[in-house]
């Protein structure tokens, strides 16, 4: 698959997205997952913190994904937004391991507690299998860009 970013906010895709679903409710598959992230603390001069401290703590991060897909059987193009939300240091305790589980949301949830917040430091892709499938998903981009729904080319 051809990977490319897309220069859209996160929120008006999310929007339309939520909008498009509710018009034409069968057109996009539409997935939201949440997951903690336990990672190794980073080596950095402003934490003065030595090797036994770096590994008595770990850093915490959450991260969120919203993937767009189409429903139709050609399922040759994906739209992928990512949240990351660095929680910050945390001493790691037994149940660190059940924490780092994906846990699926649905799309309002994805939207209200990271989107619309502003939480985290979102990131949208966009990943293609051919030149056809790529103008496909370029239309989708255009749509969301001038805001134009199934319902408007119902009616047009």
């Amino acid at each position: 698959m051809q990977t490319f970013p897309v220069d859209i906010e996160p929120e008006q895709i999310v929007r339309w997205v939520i909008a498009e679903r509710q018009a034409a409710p069968s057109k996009y598959r539409a997935i939201a997952r949440r997951a903690k992230e336990v990672r190794e603390m980073p080596t950095r001069k402003e934490l003065r913190l030595g090797d036994a401290e770096r590994d008595d703590l770990s850093e915490v991060a959450t991260v969120a994904t919203l993937q767009i897909a189409p429903v139709s059987p050609n399922k040759d193009w994906r739209l992928t937004i990512t949240v990351e939300d660095e929680i910050g240091p945390l001493i790691p305790d037994e149940g660190a391991e059940a924490e780092a589980e994906e846990e699926e949301i649905d799309i309002a949830a994805f939207y209200d507690e990271f989107i619309r917040s502003g939480r985290g430091n979102a990131t949208v892709v966009a990943e293609a299998e051919s030149p056809a499938a790529k103008a496909r998903m370029m239309r989708l981009l255009g749509d969301i860009e001038r805001d134009h729904h199934a319902q408007h080319r119902k009616e047009a």
